[in-house]
C-alpha cells in the first residue's frame, strides 16, 4: 500500500504548524537527538566544539529545517510519485555525506524518534497515532533511500580503491 491521501494531509497539516516556529522546533529536535545519543554530536560540525546546544546557532536551525522539510517533501512525493524524490538535495549527495559521517542504522532510529517527538510537541492536541504513522512512514522511506545511496557510494568507493 502506498502513501495515502490522508497520510499526506496529516503531514502537510502538521508541517504548517511546525513552520511557524522553526527555531524553537529545531532546537528541540537536536536536544532530543543529543539526549538519546550524545556521541553523535561530533557528526555535526556546527555542534562539535560546544558543550551544549547553542540556542542561536543558525547552522543548527538550517540543518533542522532541511531535515523537517525533506521529510515533509518526501511524504508529498511518496503520494504523488510513489517513491522518494527530492527537489533540493541530490540523493547521491545525501548518501555520500551520511557515509562520510559514519551514520549507521541506529542513528536513523534516533533521528526518527526525535523527529516524531518534536512534531508531537509542536502540534499538541492535533497529534494522533495516525499523524505519527504518516510522518514515520515518510521518514522510513526517506531513510531507506538514503541508506541505499550510502550502500551504492560504499560499493563505488571500494571499486575505486581496488
Amino acid at each position: 500500500m502506498g502513501f495515502t491521501e490522508k497520510q499526506e494531509a496529516l503531514v502537510k497539516e502538521s508541517w504548517k504548524v511546525m513552520k511557524q516556529n522553526i527555531p524553537e522546533h529545531s532546537l528541540r529536535f537536536f536536544t532530543l537527538i543529543l539526549e538519546m545519543a550524545p556521541a553523535v554530536k561530533n557528526m555535526f560540525p556546527f555542534l562539535k566544539d560546544s558543550d551544549e546546544i547553542p540556542q542561536n546557532n543558525p547552522k543548527l536551525k538550517t540543518h533542522a529545517l532541511i531535515v523537517f522539510k525533506m521529510t515533509c517533501d518526501s511524504a508529498i512525493q511518496l503520494r504523488e510519485k510513489g517513491q522518494v524524490v527530492l527537489r533540493d538535495v541530490p540523493l547521491k549527495h545525501l548518501g555520500s555525506v551520511h557515509l562520510e559521517k559514519g551514520v549507521v542504522d541506529s542513528h536513523f532510529e534516533v533521528v526518527k524518534e526525535a523527529l516524531l517527538g518534536t512534531i508531537k510537541e509542536a502540534v499538541g492536541e492535533s497529534w494522533s497515532d495516525e499523524m505519527g504513522g504518516a510522518w514515520g512512514e515518510a521518514y522510513d522511506q526517506l531513510a531507506a533511500t538514503i541508506k541505499t545511496q550510502m550502500e551504492e557510494e560504499a560499493a563505488q568507493s571500494q571499486l575505486s580503491s581496488n
